[in-house]
């Protein structure tokens, strides 16, 4: 499971525009989602190549049998065709930035 983790030195102060600013660099259409505590996606895959990042919140995936928990400036990639699955953690809403493959 590949992950990114924010570095301020290098990516600037944290904040919705500049996490969007580096997945759009990256190739990646942006979409701003909130979900609230409690929320679930069970086991499910996507046909495009996409990376979740959180802005705030924590957020669980379960993907090839590990779980990692994202917390603000976190991202990971989900290959097209990876079973996967996702939860929020906690009680506080969770504001993610889901990017999706822009080579489409």
């Amino acid at each position: 499971m590949k992950i990114e983790h924010w570095n301020p030195e290098k990516d600037g102060p944290l904040n919705e525009p500049t996490l969007r600013k580096k997945l759009e660099r990256l190739g990646y259409r942006v979409s701003r989602y909130v979900y609230p505590p409690g929320t679930y996606f069970a086991t499910h895959t996507h046909e495009v190549d996409k990376m979740d990042a959180v802005l705030s919140g924590q957020f669980r995936i379960t993907m090839g049998g590990k779980s990692v928990v994202l917390g603000p400036g976190d991202a990971v990639e989900v290959p097209r065709g990876t079973e996967h699955s996702a939860e929020v953690i906690g009680d506080e809403t969770v504001v993610s930035l889901d990017a999706v493959n822009g080579n489409l």
